[in-house]
């Protein structure tokens, strides 16, 4: 059988990835981080007005690094700390290498308008509708500047939207927990400093699909806007957003490390994700009928928040009394980013859901986790 060039390209660019995926997290007492300033050296990024796209990012990376290392059991690295530049192949190894937890790249947006202005956050995936190739084509573009780019990335020409699609590799769970930071550091963007939203977008970014754990990239906002890019450009602007952003990656590393909540915490997990009608976000849950009516079973009548164990992820349909739940009973199901979802039982309180939880995986589920449904949002506890 004969294969084309583009599948060539696609199926080269898998296999690459395959080999990096491997299995595997830290397992010390640490939470391990990787903090990714965007672009450096002869790369610039962007620039408008005289703001910098690279100096920013560093700089406000090294401040949300700060912040974290003041944290307990917070174990910090840098792609780059100084103007220096770095491959983009070589910044997801740096945090596969060393098993990190997270992966978190900071960049600075820009467009030839001078209008658009406000935060967004992406997670790797490719979108399902209006998929905004020019981002990801701008933030791989910097392959081309390597030396030897056409070898450490296999033919993969960012320039190529069809070799984008090589991109696309099944990282669900990872997907998720992306999505969860994601949302968190949007809220604090918009609900602690009024920054304005442009929501949360899945893109084929080779730096976050790369990595072989859960990973963001944070466009801070717009340098052609001079009025954003002037407090980008700022102590004051740069401190603020990197507080943010350390505060949504400390509520993180609590959901997802089994450490126990406060009330601010319960909060934040609960609060309703809004952003501005006149730019809504990608939706984190596909947008099919299927996924719509399965979604709607999972509501409570009463509008109150409740706790369900995802047992696993399938890309089929199983039944819902089938062999494959092990004696389990109160199945339930959802449809998100082309998989099924499937939960045990349902629990209002969060010790009766962890009991449910252990339940589960002395049954035969060791990945079980807790996940947290409010106001037509899921959030995993693990």
């Amino acid at each position: 059988m004969r294969f084309s060039n583009n599948l060539k390209s696609c199926f080269s660019v898998l296999l690459f990835f395959s080999i990096l995926n491997v299995v595997g997290q830290s397992t010390g007492n640490k939470f391990v981080l990787v903090l990714d300033a965007g672009h450096g050296g002869k790369d610039p990024g962007n620039s408008y007005h005289g703001y910098v796209e690279k100096d920013i990012a560093l700089k406000t990376t090294l401040k949300v690094g700060k912040f974290l290392e003041r944290e307990k059991d917070f174990e910090v690295t840098y792609t780059r700390k100084t103007d220096e530049f770095i491959e983009l192949v070589n910044r997801p190894k740096i945090a596969n290498k060393i098993d990190a937890h997270l992966f978190v790249s900071i960049h600075c947006n820009s467009v030839k308008n001078y209008e658009p202005a406000g935060t967004e956050t992406f997670v790797m995936g490719l979108s399902r509708a209006n998929m905004n190739m020019e981002v990801a084509k701008k933030e791989n573009s910097v392959i081309l500047l390597e030396d030897n780019y056409k070898k450490d990335y296999q033919g993969f020409d960012p320039n190529k939207p069809e070799n984008l699609i090589g991109l696309k590799i099944i990282q669900e769970e990872n997907l998720y927990s992306s999505i969860s930071l994601a949302t968190t550091i949007q809220e604090n963007f918009t609900g602690k400093l009024n920054r304005k939203t442009r929501g949360v977008k899945q893109q084929p970014l080779w730096v976050l699909d790369a990595a072989k754990m859960p990973g963001v990239l944070i466009e801070l906002g717009f340098l052609s806007n001079k009025e954003e890019g002037e407090y980008l450009n700022s102590e004051e602007g740069q401190t603020e957003m990197a507080k943010q952003i350390a505060n949504a990656i400390i509520h993180y590393k609590k959901m997802y490390f089994n450490e126990p909540l406060n009330d601010e915490d319960i909060k934040m997990v609960e609060k309703k994700y809004k952003p501005e009608p006149a730019e809504p976000i990608d939706s984190t849950i596909a947008k099919s009928n299927d996924a719509i009516n399965s979604i709607s079973t999972m509501t409570d009548d009463s509008g109150k928040s409740f706790y369900k164990i995802q047992l696993f992820a399938s890309s089929k349909k199983k039944d819902l009394h089938s062999k494959d739940f092990k004696g389990l009973k109160d199945i339930s199901l959802t449809f998100e980013n082309n998989l099924y979802r499937y939960y045990y039982g349902k629990a209002s309180d969060l010790n009766e859901a962890k009991k449910m939880n252990n339940e589960a995986k002395k049954n035969g589920f060791p990945d079980a986790f807790i996940v947290l449904f409010a106001d037509g949002k899921t959030t995993a506890i693990k």
